[in-house]
């Protein structure tokens, strides 16, 4: 259980390719992650099931930061 003053782990990934040529596992994958338009950033939690979400369309993403 993690304590609520810790501070808990991000992970900011950016979308360089658009999701016009991805199956739909994909784009929910992209959707569960916040991620819409192309070059949008977003920061996330990082925990296992973001992090799965992120290996299933990692050719599609940039990992700008990892704290």
């Amino acid at each position: 259980m993690v304590a609520k003053d810790a501070k808990t782990k991000t992970i900011v990934i950016r979308l360089k390719k658009g999701r016009i040529a991805c199956n739909p596992n994909q784009r929910a994958c992209l959707k569960g992650l916040g991620l819409k338009k192309r070059h949008q950033e977003v920061s996330l939690e990082n925990t296992p099931s973001v992090r799965g979400m992120i290996k299933k369309v990692i050719f599609m993403l940039d990992i700008v930061a990892d704290n």
